[in-house]
């Protein structure tokens, strides 16, 4: 628990400053000593702690202002009230106000050890709660299935991808599974005991990324009423998963290029420059180097980021994996007394499909199979497979192009008029049109928007 964890001694008795430093630093803590409230703030403010032990009784700054200041400024900090025995009732205040415990001087230096190392204990767990939030039910976390060659070799690059500490891109189309093999990369690193930290690029707005990344400090825009830490410094130490990677805005990727330089960082509203060591791996299903040639993307962030490209393959490309994955997912999902199987129907019809939707699409299909099949087995009519609902649009769209054929269009007019028609034949849900055209639907959004397509 101690090694590279990092103290900072708040106290205006040197003596007593000088001796703990020497103490802690015997048991393998980093460090630092400061005798002024205003110097203990300032510390803070360059450098991230785990522990703080803080006198109450300081002149200019008192130790509740600095108390107020680091629990304000950082969540994972833990504060450690030293304090005279006459000044107990104070301390039992400050716990109220976020200090993690209290030791009374003249201290006991095995009590001390105990309670920093209890602090230290709790930090981690709860760093680790926030990253495991969204994992808690995931049964079959981080299990890659599948025998297909082309499979195998992937799982072999990323393998050796693992053992360096290099940035990763991982390409694929929607539902490959490209999450599921940036995890597996973090927990066969170096890294694996540290978090691993996601965050969906396409999900959230420009402020709120940037927030989301690099945190922000108190009143930084209207709705900072406290500083909040970056995931990237929650993810210290270990992976952050930049997921859908592409939608990131041209104005906020020459940040996310200058942490990937050099580790260093601002939060929003912030002045002091903060650094972090994390390995970023990226994730796209757009092809960035057409990105970049497009001017959409910068050609110096992907050449900093893709120092390893690993390309997921569709699974209409790995058959022979898509039984093995049906049935790992029947197992997973089945009700445990009335488990379900698949008829050999099924299986032909799961063979002969084509998955635009890859594994995520499969997996959807059986969970919702389980639920239809009304016996033992699962029959073709129960997967509901959409192939029939496909070849309708495509001939719907053939048929709306009727006599146009000979008609020359621009790339941007074709992709527009595409776009449209799908939207149309989907009646306009955008979630549906995103997924069968192979994009997010925030690309969808933008798109629509840029053709100022419009609903009939």
């Amino acid at each position: 628990m101690n090694k590279n964890s990092k103290i900072l001694v708040c106290d205006d008795d040197e003596t007593l400053c000088y001796l703990l430093k020497e103490q802690l630093l015997e048991e393998g803590f980093s460090v630092d000593t400061v005798y002024d409230g205003s110097y203990a703030i300032e510390s803070i403010k360059r450098k991230s702690y785990d522990a703080l032990l803080l006198d109450l009784n300081m002149q200019d700054v008192s130790g509740e202002e600095v108390l107020k200041f680091a629990t304000d400024y950082s969540s994972s900090i833990h504060v450690i009230i030293l304090t005279a025995q006459s000044e107990i009732r104070k301390a039992i205040e400050c716990i109220k106000l976020g200090a993690y415990d209290f030791i009374t001087k003249p201290y006991d230096f095995d009590e001390l050890l105990l309670t920093i190392n209890r602090a230290l204990e709790h930090k981690d767990l709860l760093v680790k709660t926030t990253i495991l939030t969204n994992q808690v039910n995931k049964k079959f976390a981080n299990k890659i299935i599948g025998n297909s060659l082309e499979l195998q070799k992937t799982i072999n690059l990323a393998n050796k991808s693992a053992v360096s500490d290099s940035n990763i891109l991982i390409e694929g189309e929607t539902g490959t599974g490209k999450e599921l093999f940036a995890e597996y990369i973090h927990k066969h690193s170096g890294r694996a005991e540290k978090p691993f930290v996601i965050i969906n690029c396409a999900s959230l707005p420009d402020q709120l990324i940037e927030s989301e990344l690099f945190g922000h400090e108190r009143g930084a825009f209207t709705d900072a009423k406290s500083t909040k830490q970056g995931l990237v410094e929650i993810a210290h130490g270990g992976s952050l998963f930049l997921d859908e990677i592409a939608e990131l805005s041209l104005s906020l990727q020459p940040k996310l290029l200058r942490f990937l330089e050099n580790g260093e960082y601002r939060r929003i509203g912030g002045v002091t420059t903060l650094n972090s060591n994390v390995r970023v791996i990226g994730a796209t299903n757009r092809n960035l180097l057409e990105e970049a040639d497009n001017k959409n993307f910068r050609r110096d962030l992907l050449f900093r980021l893709n120092v390893i490209t690993l390309t997921i393959p569709p699974l209409k490309e790995r058959k022979e994996d898509i039984l093995v994955l049906a049935n790992h997912f029947l197992e997973a999902k089945s009700p445990i007394r009335s488990p379900k199987k698949l008829s050999s129907r099924a299986e032909a019809a799961l063979l002969n499909y084509s998955f635009p939707g890859n594994i995520r699409e499969l997996e959807h299909i059986i969970e919702r199979a389980i639920i239809f099949a009304e016996g033992e087995f699962i029959n073709p009519e129960d997967l509901n497979l959409p192939a029939s609902a496909a070849h309708r649009m495509n001939l719907q769209i053939e048929n709306d192009d009727n006599g146009k054929s000979d008609e020359v269009l621009s790339m941007e007019e074709m992709e527009k008029r595409h776009i449209a028609k799908v939207l149309k034949f989907n009646r306009w849900d955008r979630t549906q049109t995103a997924n069968q055209l192979g994009i997010s639907p925030k690309t969808l959004y933008t798109k629509i928007k840029k053709y100022e397509i419009k609903q009939d």
